[in-house]
């Protein structure tokens, strides 16, 4: 699937579903909302559907520890870190934009995330969340010596929809097509176009704690075997205007490229990071 095909088909899908959510609507009705489909704006590595509100800046550290593997050495992989700081900022209700920087191949990142659709708490007329989320990343990495090096070839695209089900007052579930455009590969039996279709679950345990789990299948022959698929654990816990997430998980960056296409690690050997992220947002008048 060509990246231009891709952009097409996924406009034109969310022209129909916002033009068909609309036309459910009487003008004097006012729908009730489903809040907290999830806890947070992420899973963990991925968006969910919550949208930052208006005028609401989300700060965010997203911190992941060395590998459990390389046991007492590295104290089990508290010697070693990679971070990602990021702000999130709402436009409106459904609108968010962000910006981030993260240890993992010094990469800066931008996006936009636009929630489209919103479940209906009553009456069922609209029973999903749905959201497209549009992201660059830059790469701050020294080039190799020995050729032409292009600032374009630090770039990578990333697209992502998320479209999410709050099931019960406990459990809610989503599916996260992604597509990633890599402008530079390392061989050209591999694919600049990486296609992944992930799955999102939270499960509540405690009315403030969540369980998490937060898969992506990425199609064959795309990327070098050496990869392979990230899945992550975790908790959620909420606090208010705080939400801490500590998780289990074999993806060592937490941006779309990094987790989709340069997940090396195995859960099977052991190869896994403990991580925590943590949310703080701000309320004007409320720094």
């Amino acid at each position: 699937m060509s990246m231009k095909i891709f952009k097409t088909t996924l406009f034109l899908g969310l022209i129909g579903l916002s033009i068909s959510a609309n036309a459910q609507f009487d003008e004097d009705e006012k729908p009730v909302y489903t809040t907290k489909t999830f806890y947070s704006s992420r899973i963990v590595n991925s968006h969910t559907t919550e949208s930052i509100e208006k005028n609401v800046l989300d700060f965010r550290i997203n911190h992941r520890f060395g590998i459990l593997s390389d046991g007492y050495s590295t104290f089990f992989g508290l010697d070693n870190a990679t971070m990602r700081m990021s702000f999130d900022y709402g436009i409106t209700d459904n609108i968010t934009v962000g910006i981030g920087r993260s240890t993992y191949e010094k990469n800066i990142d931008g996006f936009v995330k636009y929630r489209f659709l919103r479940q209906i708490e009553k009456n069922g007329k609209m029973p999903i969340s749905a959201a497209y989320i549009a992201g660059m990343n830059m790469s701050g990495l020294t080039p190799p010596a020995g050729r032409t090096n292009y600032f374009t070839s630090r770039l990578s695209y990333n697209h992502q929809l998320v479209i999410a089900r709050k099931f019960t007052q406990k459990f809610s579930a989503q599916i996260m097509p992604t597509l990633v455009h890599r402008n530079l590969v390392d061989s050209t039996k591999y694919k600049n176009d990486v296609f992944g279709m992930g799955v999102g679950l939270k499960q509540k345990i405690l009315p403030s704690i969540t369980l998490n789990l937060e898969y992506f299948y990425v199609f064959p022959n795309q990327i070098s075997k050496q990869y392979t698929n990230p899945l992550s654990i975790g908790f959620d816990i909420n606090t208010g205007w705080h939400t801490f997430q500590l998780h289990l998980t074999n993806a060592t960056g937490t941006f779309e490229k990094a987790y989709l296409c340069q997940t090396s690690n195995k859960w099977s050997k052991g190869n896994i990071h403990f991580g925590f992220n943590i949310s703080r947002t701000f309320h004007p008048g409320g720094f």
